[in-house]
Parts: structure tokens; C-alpha cells; sequence
């Protein structure tokens, strides 16, 4: 304790040194700190499932035409769900948007229609009333709102159940409150869910039995049986299905496997890779020149370490005098490491909100400041022991003459000075280097010829109900009345309809605007009041 509050004394002392060291390594600190706490909510604290290990993803896949990740047709998931032995439960989901009216403004919001089992296969369990029933599978307008709807839209209403809201001009029964479906895979921000999977808008059934793919499938593993095990259970399914429905489009397809986690996160992590090694360049340059200022610092003190020395101080006592100094620095970098974090943190799933596949916490948890201390203690140790070992190598009678090599320290510390700083170079320009590498490839990627000019061209979506729009006529004239309304709003060249847009394929109807040159390149054109179809 003496020794620790000597360095707290020495570290007051030399607020100027104190201060730039401090701040060089609460940069590297924090940043790793950050890029830690996205990759712990992303990779290592685990999906919000009972057991997501044993949760599997099941895709159709066309080799001869290199298509992978193929959502099922309604045929194929049930033959796959009724002559599987592999799994306990088989469920399936498909993501829409629907029109909710009634609770003020009417508002667009996404959805997922999924099997009455859907909760159960994942392992979900309500915070207020129940899951789907087998008999409210195809027929029932029932929903599950989330806990973000629930409080936001109903204001937690203690009477949530039972509560009836209306959904694309249908009434549906709230049955239950899950917590917020924060996965990737169900799209941003679902709010709530409803039945009827094997319903999709502008597809008749008979259509949709011919093998259309669009239902996501999910399989929870037996206990004891093994994902090479479920693997080699799907050939024979694959035959099966194409020696009895020949006919259907998708009879040719192969089986591929995803577990969940892989599937929320596996074409992230190359990506991380890259950030977390960035960020500990980043560190590695910080500490090199605290360790430098350090060098320079312990060797400023000859004269102090030969006096202890020569009063019958021991080199361990001034190695751990020096070392504590060090980590004193590191520990309150770490402070400030922590707090740039906490400022960081919420920025990047703002910046990214389509991109990440989980929500993050947005904070700085307990893992996090683990994590940040840990860091801080072994950047203090790693930083110091060398520079506090070699400054005790003194010579007493050297050390204790005015002169000498009294800051300049010896050679050998001379040399490791340079190694340091060349070391901080080498770095430094690796990381110039890698940068300026992925902003080139970014100019590049903006400036790919896509085959139509996109200057001062808007795109909004219009989502139609199935009761009101159920045929392709009822559709179209829609389409042309919301052209012709929208070609009258001033300031605007031209409009036309679609119901897809390159370079995506949506299910909605898009009205696409060209705005003439006057109105500015930067200024976002939106409808303020609602068109209305009769």
C-alpha cells in the first residue's frame, strides 16, 4: 500500500505525462471496448432461445443454377415436417407487413405470419397469456404482439388480452405478449405476429401448391442426435418428395443445413475479424508509445532508483514500485476507455440497423467492463514491466553522480526506444494502408454502373390488404390511381409503378418519382397525408 500510494503521489506529480498517457491508451481502450461489447452481444452471448445450439434452419438449395438458402414451398414443409424422425418440432414463418387502423394514424408495420407452433419449436414462452393453437392455424385472426407494441402502441395496457386491433381492415384477438423478436431473420422491428402462413398476398393457393418458395423453416434437434445425424437424414426426404410430387417446382432441390446461430451471425464475422484486428493495431500503437514515454520516464529517475537501491531496496521492489505506476495509468485509462465506450456503443446499431442481425444492448454491460479491466490491468503489466525492469539494471555508483546518462538511459534501453517507435510506425501505416484500401473499394462500389441512372429517384412502398385487394385487377387499378395521384404532387418530373425494383425483389407495390433538377439532389421527397383507396 505504501508503494501504491508513492505512484499515486508520482502519477499527481507529473499531471503532463499522466494526462497524454492516460488519453493515448483510453483511445485504444475504448475502442476496443466497444468493438467487444458488439461482438459479445452478436457472437458470444447467445440468442434469446431455450438451447439455440439446437436449433436448425432449413434451406432448399439448386446447385445446377448455384442458388442456395431457397425458402420452402407449402408442399415441401409439410412432407418434410410429417416424414422427418429427427427433429421434436418443425416449424414454419414468412415476413409481410400489415396496416394497423384504429390506434390514431394508420401505420404500416412488419409482421411475421407464422405456424401455431412457432414459439414452442423455439423455445419462447409468453410474458402474458399463450401461444398459437393448432386450430388457429389457417383459419383464426388472433395475433402476439411484441413487448416494444405492447408498451409503445397499447401504453402496457394490464388488459392487453383479449383486446381486439385491427390489422389491413381485418379485427384480430390479441392471445399473448412474447418478448421483442430481436433476430434478423423475422426483419427489423416486427412488432407482432399472426397465423395463416400458408396465405400469401397475390398468390392463389393453387398456385402457391405448385412449389413457390417463401416459408422460412426452423427445426429443433432431438436431444442425442447430432447435426451429421440430421444431415444424413435428408436425402431420403429429397427423394421421397421428388418420386411423389414430380411435377412440383421445386422437386429438384437438394437440402442444406444452417444452425441459428451460424445464421444470424456467420457472414458477419470476417467483418469483425477485421475490426477487432483494426482496433488492436490501434491498442498495440498506444502501448508502444506509453511504454516509450515510460522508458524515458523511469530512466529520468536513476538517481531515485540507486538511492532506494543503496538503502537496501531490492530490484523487485522497484520493478513492483514502477509497475504500479504503470498500471495506475492503464486502470484510469481504462475509466476512460469505458466511458468512450458507453458513448460509442449505441452509435454503431444506429448507424447499422439494417446491417446487424441482433439487437445490441446499446450499453456498456458487466461482460463489457470485465472485459475493458482485464484489458486495462494487462495493458499496464505488459506496458511497464519491461521499461520498470531495465530502469532497475541501474549502476549505484553511476546512478548516484549528477550527469551521466541520467535521461538518455543505456544503450540497450536506447535501442528498445527505437524498436518502439518503429514498431509504432509500422503499425501506423498498416492501418493508413487498410483504410485507404477499403474507402478506395468504397468509391469504387458507389460508382458501379448499375445499368439506370439513380440521381433524384425516390422510391416508396405501398403494402396492399389481401381482403380488399385479393385479385391481380383489383391491384393494378390501385397501382394507376396512386400513379396518377402522385404524378400531380408539384415538384415532380414522372411516376410509374412496379411491384419490383432492381436491385431488390419486393412483394409490395412500388411507386417510383423522378424529381426534376430544381428541387436539389439532397431533398427527400415524401407523401405528408395519406392516400386513401376506395
Amino acid at each position: 500500500m505504501t508503494d501504491l500510494r508513492f505512484a499515486m503521489r508520482q502519477l499527481f506529480k507529473s499531471r503532463g505525462f499522466t494526462f497524454l498517457a492516460v488519453v493515448t491508451l483510453a483511445l485504444g481502450i475504448g475502442l476496443n471496448t466497444a468493438i467487444f461489447s458488439l461482438i459479445h452481444d452478436l457472437f458470444l452471448r447467445g440468442l434469446p432461445f431455450s438451447e439455440p445450439d439446437r436449433l436448425v434452419h432449413v434451406y432448399g438449395e439448386m446447385k445446377e443454377r448455384s442458388l442456395t438458402q431457397l425458402p420452402y414451398s407449402i408442399p415441401r414443409y409439410w412432407h418434410y415436417r410429417d416424414g422427418q424422425a429427427v427433429f421434436s418440432g418443425v416449424a414454419a414463418d414468412t415476413g409481410n407487413a400489415m396496416t394497423l387502423t384504429g390506434l390514431g394514424d394508420p401505420v404500416q408495420l412488419n409482421t411475421a405470419s407464422l405456424t401455431w407452433n412457432y414459439f414452442d419449436v423455439l423455445g419462447i414462452r409468453p410474458m402474458r397469456g399463450r401461444t398459437f393453437l393448432p386450430q388457429e392455424e389457417e383459419g383464426a385472426d388472433v395475433a402476439i404482439v411484441t413487448q416494444s407494441f405492447w408498451r409503445n402502441r397499447l401504453g402496457q395496457d394490464p388488459n392487453v388480452l383479449n383486446r381486439s386491433i385491427n390489422l389491413n381492415g381485418v379485427a384480430h384477438t390479441i392471445v399473448g405478449v412474447v418478448p421483442d423478436l430481436s433476430v434478423a431473420w423475422f426483419g427489423p422491428n416486427v412488432e407482432l405476429c399472426t397465423t395463416k402462413p400458408f396465405a400469401l398476398g397475390g398468390f392463389t393457393r393453387e398456385r402457391l401448391m405448385r412449389g413457390v418458395g417463401y416459408l422460412r423453416v426452423i427445426g429443433r434437434v432431438k436431444p442425442g442426435i447430432s447435426l451429421e445425424q440430421v444431415r444424413a437424414a435428408m436425402p431420403s426426404l429429397e427423394q421421397s418428395y421428388r418420386a411423389q410430387y414430380p411435377d412440383k417446382n421445386d422437386a429438384s432441390w437438394t437440402t442444406t443445413l444452417v444452425t441459428a446461430p451460424e445464421d444470424v451471425s456467420g457472414n458477419l464475422r470476417p467483418a469483425f475479424t477485421t475490426l477487432i484486428a483494426a482496433v488492436s493495431f490501434v491498442l498495440l500503437i498506444a502501448c508502444s508509445n506509453v511504454a516509450n514515454l515510460l522508458l524515458v520516464r523511469f530512466s529520468g529517475r536513476r538517481r531515485e532508483i540507486a538511492l532506494r537501491m543503496a538503502l537496501g531496496g531490492s530490484r523487485a521492489s522497484v520493478v513492483r514500485l514502477f509497475v504500479f505506476e504503470s498500471v495506475l495509468v492503464s486502470l484510469l485509462a481504462g475509466v476512460m476507455g469505458a466511458l468512450l465506450a458507453w458513448q460509442l456503443i449505441p452509435l454503431v446499431p444506429k448507424l447499422a440497423v439494417n446491417l446487424l442481425p441482433l439487437e445490441s444492448n446499446g450499453g456498456v454491460s458487466l461482460p463489457v467492463l470485465g472485459f475493458a479491466l482485464a484489458l486495462s490491468l494487462l495493458t499496464g503489466l505488459v506496458m511497464g514491466l519491461y521499461p520498470a525492469w531495465q530502469s532497475s539494471k541501474a549502476d549505484l555508483v553511476d546512478g548516484l553522480k549528477d550527469g551521466g546518462r541520467a535521461v538518455s538511459g543505456s544503450m540497450r534501453q536506447q535501442r528498445f526506444r527505437k524498436i518502439l517507435v518503429g514498431a509504432q510506425v509500422a503499425l501506423s501505416v498498416m492501418l493508413l494502408a487498410g483504410a485507404s484500401l477499403l474507402i478506395a473499394s468504397f468509391i469504387r462500389l458507389s460508382r458501379q454502373e448499375t445499368g439506370f441512372r439513380s440521381e433524384h429517384l425516390w422510391v416508396g412502398g405501398v403494402t396492399l390488404p389481401v381482403a380488399q385487394y385479393a385479385d391481380a385487377g383489383a391491384r393494378a387499378r390501385f397501382a394507376d390511381r396512386i400513379t396518377r395521384a402522385v404524378q400531380l404532387v408539384p415538384g415532380l418530373e414522372s411516376a410509374s409503378a412496379s411491384s419490383t425494383i432492381p436491385p431488390e425483389s419486393l412483394s409490395l407495390i412500388s411507386i417510383m418519382v423522378l424529381a426534376p433538377l430544381s428541387i436539389g439532389f439532397g431533398k427527400r421527397w415524401e407523401i405528408r397525408r395519406p392516400i386513401r383507396a376506395s
